[in-house]
């Protein structure tokens, strides 16, 4: 088997001289100052912070830096990681849960703020280490930026903007970012630097092991609620709506209050509608649905009654919602009983299910709102370890892209983990046939290769030219960590290191799904500049169905056998 191209040692160089100076310097009992992290930043030449080591501020790092922090940073100036609140109360002396819960807009993780200068945040794995502090360092490189720009203008919005050397896109992006917060933000960031401080606090293997095991514990109760305690598990990392929405059809089911509170409230959705229903759009009515659902679910007036029939409608469709509470494994997680399923409920792009067959079934289908990193490691692991049986494992995740476009589908035959250095050769069970008669605006592409990263600022223009010239064009954070944990899921050790492993001859289904978010080469298209809108429910439904199909043509081929 070839294996993957050495990086340019400048490149690779430049990451792990950065990754090692933070891992060592916070070995150490009390807080470090960020500022000690910058050179090894910039010199970093990170593909997401471009500008770093320029004077004029990069829009697109502050941007997201700012979505993958709380608002509660701007009046933090320090940040303390730990594995679990019962480390923090043992070194701090403080009870954290007690503290105000904030979140991120753009990364779940659990933050608390002490409503002074102290943001505490558990983390389940090395990754969130890898993700947290060059974040912090670019926010705080772009903060002073900003405040050495700001010194000798009024914040009137046009004058700020100019100083800072924004367009008015990125403005704009800014503003919705701190939404009423703005004017305030942008006055602290005039009125003083930014000098954040660090501390870790544990970060054993153990520890993010017994995370995993504490998570496990209240999915497990609910399995024995259902009965499924002993059941066959097809285990899904994908998100919490996608799933749910095309095995139970709640959204089909409301579809005239979906369509009134759309009118009355989002213009633009509703004119998506029209052309739908005049067929000037070649989209999904049903994906419109589910975008729709959101919205009526969180905003409507009605939407207490709305999400207790939710509620009861999925209960009686053998669903299950299981929230991640008191670990640092921010992954909420369903468990789906097959036998309980409504047959005519579900999304009939899945194709014809037998009505029979499936009540029939023992399985059931664990969906886990995919993890960061290495934290997939651990959490399929310990679903190895506690399930009778793992009949299948497929990864449906976000993923950078070297050579498609923002809403494309990548689907791998070979990945290589930056994290274990093995790379791992697939019978991927899916294809871009099964992907693409339900993608309207992208393209499914088969036969890709896949690299999974530290993390996404570890990652610069040199080290992607390498991977690129390798045919690596798939760049994300959780396949190689789900497929170390498949290695010990048949294999009598564990996953090795540095070694070409072939994957092919399993005893359970493995597929991997990667639906296009970003593109590094040109910054932009990012999801930290824009986001996924309604049109980015294409590529994630098309991807969702074909695992759904999967699932249930193996229970119905299971059956006849």
């Amino acid at each position: 088997m070839e294996s993957l191209p050495r990086p340019g040692w400048t490149g690779r160089h430049a990451v792990e001289l950065y990754v090692r100076t933070y891992t060592t310097m916070l070995q150490s009992s009390g807080d470090i100052k960020v500022e000690s992290l910058v050179q090894a930043h910039l010199g970093m030449g990170s593909v997401l912070h471009p500008l770093a080591a320029e004077p004029q501020s990069d829009m697109g790092a502050l941007l997201y830096a700012v979505r993958r922090l709380p608002a509660a940073i701007i009046r933090s100036r320090r940040v303390v990681m730990g594995q679990s609140p019962q480390g923090f109360r043992a070194v701090l002396g403080e009870d954290i849960m007690a503290w105000h819960a904030v979140k991120a807009p753009a990364r779940r993780r659990r933050w608390y703020h002490d409503g002074e200068d102290t943001l505490a945040v558990l983390i389940a794995s090395t990754s969130d280490i890898d993700d947290l502090v060059p974040t912090l360092v670019a926010y705080q490189i772009e903060w002073n930026k900003l405040h050495r720009a700001l010194q000798d203008t009024r914040l009137s919005d046009q004058e700020a903007r100019l100083a800072a050397g924004a367009t008015e896109e990125d403005w704009r992006r800014l503003h919705e970012a701190w939404g009423d917060a703005f004017d305030a933000n942008l006055a602290a960031i005039k009125r003083e630097e930014c000098t954040l401080v660090l501390r870790l606090i544990g970060g054993s293997h153990l520890g993010f092991a017994r995370n995993a095991s504490r998570w496990w514990q209240p999915i497990a109760a609910a399995m024995d609620e259902l009965g499924a305690r002993d059941a066959p598990i097809y285990f899904v990392s994908s998100n919490a709506h996608s799933l749910v929405n095309v095995l139970t059809g709640v959204a089909r089911r409301i579809e005239s209050e979906i369509v009134d509170w759309i009118q009355k409230t989002d213009p633009e959705l509703d004119e998506e509608r029209r052309k739908l229903e005049a067929g000037h759009s070649r989209a999904s009515r049903h994906n419109w649905l589910y975008y729709g659902a959101r919205q009526v679910f969180d905003a409507h007036p009605e939407r207490e009654r709305l999400r207790k029939w939710r509620a009861e409608l999925e209960a009686a469709n053998g669903v299950l919602h299981i929230p991640a509470v008191g670990t640092g494994v921010d992954s909420a997680a369903q468990v789906f009983m097959l036998s309980k399923l409504d047959a005519s409920a579900i999304d009939p792009r899945v194709g014809s299910v037998d009505e029979r067959k499936l009540r029939e079934s023992d399985a059931c289908i664990l969906n886990v709102d995919y993890p960061l990193g290495q934290a997939a490691y651990h959490i399929l692991r310990q679903v190895a370890e506690q399930a009778s049986w793992v009949a299948g494992v497929y990864v449906l995740g976000k993923a950078a892209t070297l050579n498609a476009d923002v809403g494309d589908v990548m689907i791998p035959n070979v990945v290589y983990n930056e994290h274990s250095n093995n790379t791992y050769w697939l019978d991927n069970c899916f294809t871009a046939a099964h992907v693409q008669p339900n993608l309207v605006y992208g393209s499914a592409l088969d036969n890709q290769r896949a690299v999974t990263v530290r993390g996404t600022f570890l990652q610069n223009r040199d080290y992607l030219d390498f991977y690129y010239q390798g045919r690596y064009t798939v760049v994300e954070m959780e396949a190689g960590p789900y497929l170390d944990a498949c290695y010990e899921i048949t294999q009598p050790d564990r996953y090795p290191f540095g070694e070409s492993v072939n994957m092919a001859q399993q005893n359970f289904d493995l597929g991997i799904v990667h639906y296009a978010s970003d593109t590094p080469y040109t910054q932009a298209r990012t999801l930290g500049a824009r986001g996924l809108s309604y049109r980015g429910l294409d590529s994630t439904y098309a991807s969702a169905i074909a695992v759904a199909r999967r699932i249930l043509q193996r229970e119905d081929a299971l059956l006849d056998a």
